[in-house]
């Protein structure tokens, strides 16, 4: 009969589960929302939008983590176009309201294209991000 004191294992830390990182999933929704109104707005206010968000990216990128959220910026893209449906949300077609001494019209776009494109640009945001989130928590500590 050995008198050898048990061998002790080394202790593991049970891994440490963070919430989503939904802070920077919201930084980078913001600045894709800029990039899309460079986009819609380029005829207009387009090319001044378009530094803020290329010095916003600039910023965030240099955070150590904020790259987590990185699928915010897809989802970020779909909210200018959210606007623009609703602003064509009477059409398509001519729109005619009255006003004092006569009409005024507009001729109005179908709000189906930029309501489908906007919510399957959130709807792929979200899911990548929350996907992501749990891809990186079945890795091991030393991975990630």
């Amino acid at each position: 009969m050995s008198m050898e004191p048990p061998t002790r294992q080394p202790a593991q830390s049970p891994p440490v589960l963070t919430g989503p990182r939904w802070k920077w999933f919201a930084a980078w929704l913001i600045i894709g929302v800029g990039y899309a109104l460079s986009l819609v707005g380029s005829a207009s206010i387009g090319l001044f939008v378009l530094p803020l968000p290329v010095i916003a990216t600039i910023l965030l990128a240099r955070r150590q983590h904020a790259t987590g959220g990185l699928p915010g910026l897809i989802s970020g893209l779909g909210i200018p176009l959210l606007y623009v449906a609703y602003l064509n949300r009477a059409g398509p077609g001519p729109i005619c309201t009255t006003i004092p001494g006569g009409q005024d019209c507009t001729d109005e776009w179908s709000p189906w294209p930029w309501l489908a494109a906007a919510l399957i640009l959130l709807a792929l945001g979200v899911t990548t991000f929350i996907a992501r989130q749990r891809h990186l928590h079945r890795q091991p500590a030393n991975l990630r």
